[in-house]
This record gives structure tokens, C-alpha cells and sequence, in this order.
């Protein structure tokens, strides 16, 4: 019988990071999964490149001439964006910081790979949907089927909540209250719950779509596909990306957009800041860690803008009069402007 070899310090580390370290992070699934994602890449890569199987690799094969190379593939050959490729990278930081920890002898190899710095990314507009958009996209969805019925309540609690896609896969029956108050619990980033109130119409459609299930369990996820599984984000990119289809054909202002899913959670924060609701109430509502993430949708929205530049407007040739008799004169005239 052929000896089995014994697992190398590389395969052992991999088992302890993913087994317990993680764990004891209080990382999340979501961010587990995305780490599992990058070694899996990252090791089926360097083997390919040093014609090695997988399970021969170890920590010498882990280069930073590697780990670089390996990064560049996934701009050039997966066309993954900086921000991915960032992303990936802090996957690697953060097992080569537990490896030198564990390894002191690894210790020059491991500041080697955590000197490959991350790259600056373009910061890009925030595109998002005017009422009006939002009303075509919504009446793109033929209702009268079971599919258009759940489709239809899915983008209706998108921008009634403002969640992220996974937040809104992740709801359960036990997560929604559909009696007034009507709210859903919400599990945002980094395991931070947070309560967010639905219109009566939002709780009436959810209830109706609810109502037509058999045994429906506490437990039971809300948005389900074909299998009686939950739906998952490549689901919600598709039907989002259908209905927008359809509505270009009568809001040519869609044509120019780059929408995705997201753009929901951005045009719930654009509609509540016009709406007058401020920007902290806002910074809540869409479970950001940071006041500053939320101050970016001050900015953005065009009419605002417009808004704001009517008020200061003065022409070329206008004389400004000011009869300024006291410090309340002084703020009035520049309230005026």
C-alpha cells in the first residue's frame, strides 16, 4: 500500500485559517466564501504555471512574483475591476499577516507578498434611477405570472429598503413584520442588524406573494426561483437586467445608463435626500459604517445641482444693492443668494 503523505505547511495553514481563524474573526459567510474564491483561483493558478498539481504546492510556491502575476491575469484574462482585484489581494494580506505569525522562519517571505501594494481605482459615477425610470422598470414586469409577481415585489423592497442585494436574498419569514408597523430586519456588513420601516403597499404585496405559498415556514427564505431555492445575486443581475431591457424601449434616458443591481440601493438614497429626510436618517436607513459613504448622494443628484446654482445665479452686467444695517441684514443678504 502507498504511503499517504503528510499535509505541508501550506495545506495545514489553509485548514486552520478557513477552519478556525476566520471563525474567530467573526467574519461573515459571505466574506468566508469570497476568500475560498481567491485560493481557489490563486492555487489552481501557480499550479498551472509550475505544472505542479495543486496539492504538491507550498509555501515557497506562493511567490510574490506569482501572487503579482497572478493578479495581473485577473484584470487581463477575467477582466475583473480594480476594486476585485484589490479585494483578492486583501484575501492574500491577511492569510500571509496569519502565516508569519504561526511561521516565524516565513516571516521574509511573508513582508515580500505584503508589500504588493493595492492599486488606486477609478472612482466612477454613481449611476442611478429618476422616479419616473424606476416606475418603467416596474411596469416592464408582467404581473399576472407567478414568476412576475415575485419579480415585481423583489424590486419594489429593493428601493423600498435600499438593502444590498444580499440582504434582500438573505430575508426571511421571521426577518418582516406585515402588520403595521410594517418593517424588515436587515443583516448588513459586518453581522450589523438594523430595522427598516415598508410602505403599506410594499407589506401588501409581500403578504399577497406570501399568501400563495403552501406551509410557509418562519425560516423559509422569501424570494425563491423556479427550484423552491433561494435566489442568489447572478439571479437578481439577470431579472434586474431584463426589466431594464424592456424599459429603454419606452425611457430612452435608460439607453445611456450602466445599471446593475445596485443602482436600486443608490436611487433609494438620491429620492430619500430629495424627499428632505437627512443625511444621517439616511446613513442608518442604508446601514453604512460611515456618515462620509452617505455624503457621496449630496452631490450627485443634477437637479439639486440646479437647485443649488439658481440660487447663486447673478448676470454679467447685475449689480448687487445691500443696505446692511445690522448682522441680521448681513445673513438675510447672503441667504438671498
Amino acid at each position: 500500500m502507498k504511503k499517504l503523505s503528510k499535509p505541508n505547511i501550506l495545506a495545514r495553514s489553509l485548514q486552520t485559517l478557513f477552519a478556525d481563524y476566520l471563525h474567530l474573526r467573526g467574519m461573515s459567510s459571505h466574506t468566508i466564501h469570497s476568500y475560498r474564491d481567491c485560493f481557489t483561483l490563486l492555487l489552481r493558478f501557480i499550479a498551472a504555471k509550475k505544472r505542479l498539481g495543486v496539492e504538491k504546492l507550498d509555501i515557497e510556491d506562493l511567490s510574490a512574483n506569482y501572487i503579482i502575476a497572478f493578479l495581473q491575469m485577473l484584470e487581463d484574462d477575467r477582466h475583473n475591476s480594480v476594486t476585485t482585484r484589490n479585494v483578492r489581494l486583501a484575501a492574500i494580506h491577511l492569510f500571509f499577516r496569519y502565516l508569519a505569525g504561526e511561521y516565524p522562519k516565513y516571516l521574509e517571505h511573508c513582508q515580500k507578498i505584503l508589500a504588493i501594494p493595492f492599486k488606486r481605482a477609478c472612482s466612477r459615477l454613481v449611476e442611478y434611477l429618476e422616479y419616473d425610470e424606476i416606475q418603467s422598470v416596474l411596469a416592464s414586469v408582467n404581473r399576472t405570472t407567478k414568476d412576475g409577481e415575485r419579480d415585481y415585489a423583489l424590486l419594489v423592497t429593493m428601493f423600498n429598503t435600499g438593502a444590498r442585494v444580499q440582504e434582500i436574498l438573505d430575508l426571511k419569514v421571521c426577518d418582516m413584520q406585515l402588520i403595521k408597523p410594517y418593517h424588515v430586519r436587515l443583516l448588513g456588513k459586518g453581522r450589523k442588524e438594523r430595522l427598516c420601516p415598508l410602505w403599506s403597499q410594499t407589506a401588501d404585496l409581500l403578504q399577497q406573494m406570501l399568501n400563495k405559498r403552501n406551509n410557509v415556514l418562519p425560516n423559509e427564505h422569501i424570494f425563491l426561483n423556479h427550484r423552491g431555492q433561494p435566489l442568489t445575486r447572478f439571479g437578481v443581475r439577470y431579472l434586474f437586467a431584463k426589466y431594464c431591457k424592456i424599459a429603454r424601449k419606452n425611457k430612452p434616458t435608460l439607453v445611456s445608463k450602466r445599471l446593475h443591481p445596485h443602482s436600486m440601493r443608490h436611487s433609494t438614497a438620491v429620492h430619500l435626500l430629495k424627499s428632505g429626510v437627512d443625511i444621517v436618517t439616511i446613513s442608518h436607513w442604508l446601514g453604512h459604517a460611515s456618515i462620509n459613504t452617505t455624503n457621496r448622494y449630496a452631490s450627485i443628484d443634477l437637479d439639486m445641482k440646479r437647485e443649488a446654482i439658481s440660487k447663486i445665479e447673478l448676470t454679467a452686467n447685475s449689480r448687487v444693492k445691500a443696505s446692511w444695517h445690522s448682522d441680521a441684514s448681513i445673513l438675510k443678504w447672503l441667504e438671498s443668494l
